[in-house]
């Protein structure tokens, strides 16, 4: 199913007739069968509150893990270096439209790459005030970079203090831990350049810092990894599994197998996390379990049923639902949409979007029965996919997930016994 930029779909209500056909028979660039959602009477699409921005599409690491350079689509290649100021003011006409059509009391600006330290300050503040100019009064814009952190310096952190934009920092651990990956081209590791932004950011500019990120390496040891992390005083960590499917399995992941190595690895770091005496820090995984064991929502896409909202603007202004599904397949993350020709509510009509918007209807038969069903979510999208059968699959991490899940609850469930009795 290809659409040129001109190629808009028709609007319609949500998860409609034409949406509660058979996706199955879906097939773009390589991606396959999506879930097959059925008809719900009309459901409304929720709109998108979080803009992830490609501002620029190179990066100075070349990171082993990473799903943009590393893994199976590499349309990167074909991407300009850096975004134009003038799709950037589209971008950010883009998404005052979408605030005002929706009434929107807030929204988030994602600024991303590649790294997106690259683009230069003058074009993020260009991007971040123009949004916030053309918003208006009608929603507040939050603004939030992801970097590397090898390039963060005063000159940069002074800007996003002006501009109010947060920063949020990837570092896997300890120095042996980080640089496993995360190296420069020639090899050498980037820890050393890192941890001196990090000491900057956290002493002169402790209001900016928005937190770690971190990718899950089963060599590392989880309780070291996390008191690593916990030296630079972040206010949240998230703990990110490695982008894999069923097709290419992540490190250490057998497919199918009852093993749980990443679980192992996130019980041991959560029993030291849960067990302090006073809270370190906020570990978003974690958290959010939760919060969904006690019926509250997730606050990311990696757990929960909550709907998709998160939108995403290369650096040439095409349009994709998740960056992250590159790594299933070259073409998963296209949409045929344009912020040129396009308006944001053209993505919220796609099937795709609908899908991903549907809760427990867009989930595998095991998902659906599943006990843990409304905490796991199916998990994260990316980790569905197997070649011939898309998407519409467990997670390749299912078991890890239901044995976390079902530690967690355990856990949290003796100690709030506990804390019970003790107040009879």
């Amino acid at each position: 199913m290809n659409r040129s930029r001109n190629d808009a779909p028709k609007a319609h209500s949500g998860v409609d007739q034409g949406v509660a056909a058979n996706l199955g028979s879906m097939d773009r660039a390589g991606r396959n069968e999506w879930p097959e959602i059925p008809a719900d009477g009309g459901r409304s699409p929720t709109p998108f509150r979080e803009f992830v921005v490609k501002v620029n599409s190179r990066c100075d690491l070349s990171c082993t893990y990473c799903y943009v350079y590393e893994m199976a689509d590499q349309s990167w290649r074909a991407q300009p270096v850096r975004m134009t100021p003038a799709t950037a003011s589209r971008v950010a006409a883009r998404v005052a439209e979408h605030v005002r059509t929706h009434g929107l009391p807030s929204v988030e600006l994602i600024l991303h790459g590649g790294e997106p330290l690259l683009a230069g300050p003058d074009l993020l503040a260009h991007l971040v005030t123009a949004t916030r100019d053309a918003v208006g009064g009608a929603a507040r814009v939050g603004a939030r970079i992801q970097t590397n952190g090898a390039r963060l310096d005063t000159g940069f952190l002074r800007r996003f203090a002006e501009l109010d934009i947060s920063v949020a920092v990837s570092l896997d651990g300890d120095r042996k831990a980080h640089d496993r990956h995360r190296k420069y081209a020639n090899g050498q590791g980037s820890h050393a350049a890192v941890t001196k932004s990090l000491r900057l950011l956290r002493d002169s500019f402790p209001d900016l810092f928005s937190g770690l990120l971190c990718t899950i390496d089963l060599r590392n040891d989880p309780v070291e990894t996390y008191e690593a992390l916990l030296e630079h005083r972040p206010p949240r960590i998230d703990f990110l599994l490695p982008l894999g499917n069923w097709s290419l399995p992540p490190p250490g992941r057998a497919p199918g197998a009852a093993a749980t190595p990443y679980a192992d690895w996130l019980i041991a770091a959560f029993d030291r996390w849960y067990g302090a005496p006073r809270m370190e820090t906020e570990v978003r995984l974690f958290s959010d379990i939760i919060q969904l064991l006690f019926g509250a929502p997730s606050s990311s896409e990696t757990v929960g049923l909550a709907p998709a909202t998160v939108l995403v603007i290369d650096t040439d202004g095409t349009i994709e639902l998740s960056d992250t599904v590159r790594s299933a397949s070259p073409g998963a993350a296209g949409t045929g949409l344009h912020v040129g020709s396009n308006t944001f509510d053209d993505a919220l009509l796609l099937p795709e979007t609908a899908v991903r918007q549907s809760g427990v209807a867009a989930l595998a038969p095991e998902c659906r029965a599943c006990e843990v069903r409304d905490v796991c979510g199916g998990g994260q999208y990316a980790h569905r996919y197997r070649a011939g059968s898309g998407f519409a699959n467990p997670s390749v991490y299912c078991p890890d997930l239901l044995a976390l899940i079902r530690h967690i609850s355990g856990v949290v469930a003796a100690d709030l016994a506990a804390r019970l009795e003790r107040l009879r």
